[in-house]
């Protein structure tokens, strides 16, 4: 007695010669799941567009509100920086610190 025959459903195994199926897709039942397949895939890719243009909108203001901020910190650095003729008053007065050698 065979051990294949004891084994329920071992007959109906095909292997890969017995089968004579065409690798390549050409029935008209695979153009559905095509379809199928497609149409998830452009709704996934629609809702992975809107989260990425929402993302780019919050960076965008970010770098918006950094932009500003350097330009008004730039003006008023503009602003104090002192002229040649004030850098000369300040360069001409005398401080009225003395300064010690401390030894120890």
């Amino acid at each position: 007695m065979p051990i294949s025959s004891a084994i329920k459903g071992l007959q109906s195994i095909k292997s890969m010669q017995n089968v004579v199926k065409s690798g390549i897709p050409n029935k008209e039942e695979s153009d559905f799941i095509k379809l199928y397949m497609y149409e998830k895939e452009r709704t996934r890719l629609n809702s992975e567009k809107i989260r990425i243009l929402q993302r780019l909108e919050i960076i965008q203001d970010r770098l918006d509100e950094i932009q500003a901020y350097n330009d008004l910190k730039a003006g008023h650095m503009r602003s104090a920086e002192p002229t040649e003729a004030s850098q000369t008053k300040v360069d001409g007065v005398k401080s009225d610190f003395k300064t010690m050698s401390i030894d120890y």
